[in-house]
């Protein structure tokens, strides 16, 4: 199975015109959202990738299997779309390195591969290498990736790489350069309501509650209903002291999504608030 954000960034092909979770694992949910919010034209080409990628949902071995099979044919984009599959296919089956290695040979593979698909390709091939835990080689495929999004006016994915390469700096313990990630991120992107929640959870994780505060405020008004703002808006308000405000942010989450894991959480934060 896969990771959010890969998934995501995976089902559909180039544009020909030219951006925490159940059943998918975490690792691919946010590639998932992305690769829905990207519209691309219908043509036959984008079908057989929409086919192969389903069938690696449901069986990784025989996507792979696919996957090889219309390489060996493959002209062009095509072949780009052919690897891809094959890197969705080796993420469902946890084969993170070896998917990765199929998203940055799909985004090499020929000039037919524009920048917009390159960057989205190199996106993915990231994501995998984050979820194998090398940052480091992470880092590099995101900075490539940044070009190439920049290169073909891609601002909303140039933020969501920002954010992956502050998931990076956290992950190799270098918050200064994750906090620079996220600034950008805000900048490409001022309602990303996810950009303004995880600087806010960096903020409060370094003691800066004011800015944190004001942060989590600003995330909250561009997502009012979202439970993750709901749930670090009322850690960072504990924190300050203000537990009549924390103990509503949490309530609010169990009310609006009751069967959420962030209510599961909250459930037991207001268990601890209210002990003697």
């Amino acid at each position: 199975m896969l990771s959010a954000t890969l998934a995501l960034l995976m089902q559909v092909g180039p544009n020909p015109g030219a951006g925490s979770i159940p059943t998918v694992p975490e690792e691919l949910v946010e590639l998932r959202r992305r690769q829905q919010e990207t519209a691309i034209e219908p043509t036959l080409t984008r079908d057989r990738l929409q086919s192969c990628l389903a069938r690696a949902e449901q069986d990784s071995v025989a996507a792979r299997i696919e996957a090889d099979s219309w390489l060996r044919n493959a002209v062009g984009v095509t072949r780009a779309e052919a690897l891809q599959c094959r890197g969705y296919a080796f993420a469902n089956s946890a084969f993170w390195n070896e998917a990765a290695s199929s998203f940055i040979a799909a985004r090499d593979d020929s000039e037919a591969v524009d920048s917009r698909y390159r960057a989205r390709l190199g996106t993915m091939a990231a994501n995998a290498l984050l979820t194998a835990g090398d940052n480091r080689r992470a880092i590099e495929v995101l900075e490539t990736a940044k070009s190439d999004a920049a290169e073909a006016g891609f601002a909303a994915l140039e933020a969501e790489i920002e954010l992956d390469r502050a998931r990076a700096y956290v992950a190799l313990g270098e918050p200064a350069s994750a906090g620079a990630a996220l600034a950008a991120a805000r900048e490409l992107a001022p309602a990303n309501a996810r950009a303004w929640l995880l600087s806010a959870t960096l903020a409060r994780r370094n003691n800066d509650l004011a800015t944190a505060q004001s942060q989590i405020e600003q995330a909250s008004r561009l997502n009012p209903t979202d439970p993750e703002i709901g749930l670090e808006a009322g850690v960072i308000a504990v924190l300050a002291g203000n537990d009549d405000a924390a103990r509503q942010s949490w309530q609010s989450i169990v009310a609006i999504a009751p069967e959420s894991s962030q209510a599961k959480t909250a459930k037991s934060y207001l268990e601890q608030l209210d002990r003697p």
